[in-house]
């Protein structure tokens, strides 16, 4: 464990060098992982999106709880019956008040009064329906921040392997550079000797040239794959991230990825939202029912202002039913059932989506298992055939161009080589994603 630790920490200081010398800072997966769950844009975004849901479910407590309002009015009239009214209201009535002259040009009165008003909800079956349909919206945003989270995992497992891979194509290009500059060198010597012609020793530098322009969109690459993880963990420093693991294989047993599951957070949040259009549509429905709400206010009455000499209260009941609103009920309650339906074929369809993606991802799968050992072995070919024309182009016995095509052919089984391993373990992990409970 130590040597590997010195073996990693040796490699990062090599690669701070190699990319221009720029800050870099070796992170494991788990940090990464961390970061992402505490800083990442999305999963704040998904957060807030549940509390607007919760929001509107809380809002639905109005169908339980009173509606209290207080208010305070002032007027001054000479018109006969509010000034008739505002005397009797304030117990200030007299008998000659009852005089025909004051009673139809009554002098300037003044009212004010304190009203307390409380309305109490008691029988709205529409509303009952709203507040089950608003749970089952907040409770779907609650599965959905979840496959939110499993998202990112997942897109974190992917951007940590493309890191790694491109660290890989850097040390790849970076041996193939050194072996094309060394060939270069032979390839001077045995020109200067005469053994060569300027024809061979082009191709060599050509090739030396292609090499160290790979080198540098590998290094490009591996800035991208840095980058990229940074905005995930929602990190504007420009800092290069190295990888405290290696790219390697992780074994896998494709029988545990046998087929979805119906408890997976999202297809659950589907669900539930579709459980939520058929209450709403059952909740347009109760709109055709008659209400029936309670209501009492307590009033205070005065000719000045915040005074209350006089007092009065009154209680009822009432029982409201509404028999024809245009057709605007009628086409409200068809949205919502044409609401509800398209959200039951929405469900279906995204179920048989899933299962569609497992079966690519099962065979993509196999597909990079298989790819993995004709890739290594085509990898150690290749690599004993370098080695073979190396040693016969320093005695004088290859040709050039079967050297370059040797070292072209190597490099390029060592990229596929490590391709075919990030294949394989990205197919892995989103295995893992879409069969995940």
């Amino acid at each position: 464990m130590k040597n590997n630790l010195k073996i990693t920490t040796f490699l990062a200081v090599c690669f701070a060098s190699l990319l221009n010398a720029q800050e870099i800072v070796q992170i494991s997966k788990a940090t990464v992982l961390e970061r992402v769950s505490q800083e990442n844009q999305t999963i704040k975004i998904s957060q807030e999106e549940f509390n607007e849901a919760r929001a509107d479910y809380r809002q639905t407590n109005a169908i339980f709880l009173p509606n209290i309002a207080v208010s305070h009015t002032g007027i001054s009239t000479t018109n006969p019956l509010m000034a008739f009214g505002s005397k009797l209201n304030q117990s200030i009535l007299t008998a000659a008040d009852f005089n025909p002259d004051l009673l139809n040009n009554p002098d300037q009165t003044q009212n004010f009064a304190t009203r307390i008003e409380v309305k109490q909800p008691i029988i709205n079956m529409d509303g009952f329906y709203q507040r089950k349909a608003a749970k089952n919206k907040m409770e779907a945003m609650v599965l959905q921040t979840e496959r939110t989270n499993d998202y990112l995992e997942f897109e974190v497992n992917k951007a940590y392997m493309q890191l790694q891979l491109a660290y890989k194509a850097v040390d790849v290009m970076e041996k193939a550079l050194n072996a094309a500059q060394s060939n270069q060198t032979l390839a001077m010597n045995s020109f200067n000797q005469g053994y060569l012609q300027k024809a061979d020793v082009l191709a060599v530098e050509v090739r030396v040239t292609e090499v160290k322009n790979q080198l540098q969109i590998a290094k490009s690459n591996v800035e991208n794959a840095s980058n990229y993880i940074s905005f995930l963990m929602n990190d504007s420093s420009n800092i290069l991230l190295f990888p405290s693991d290696s790219l390697s294989v992780n074994p896998y047993n494709l029988s545990v990825a046998s087929q979805i599951s119906s408890e997976r957070s999202d297809i659950k949040a589907m669900q539930l939202a579709s459980n939520a259009y058929e209450t709403m549509s059952k909740a347009d429905k109760m709109t055709f029912l008659p209400t029936l709400n309670a209501f009492g206010s307590y009033e205070l009455y005065d000719d000045q202002v915040f005074q209350g000499d006089a007092s009065g209260y009154l209680v009822g009941a009432q029982l409201s039913w509404t028999i024809l609103d245009g057709t605007k009920r009628f086409g409200k309650a068809q949205k919502s059932r044409a609401e509800f339906e398209k959200s039951k074929l929405q469900y279906e369809q995204y179920v048989s989506q899933s299962k569609l993606e497992l079966n690519k991802a099962r065979r993509m799968f196999i597909d990079a298992e298989n790819k993995l050992n004709l890739s290594k072995l085509a990898m150690e070919q290749s690599k004993e055939s370098l080695r073979i024309r190396t040693n016969r182009f320093e005695e004088g016995l290859e040709k050039t161009s079967d050297l370059l095509l040797a070292e072209t052919q190597f490099a390029q089984k060592q990229l596929e080589y490590y391709q075919t391993i990030f294949e394989y373990n990205y197919a892995q992990a989103y295995l893992q994603f879409l069969t995940k409970a």
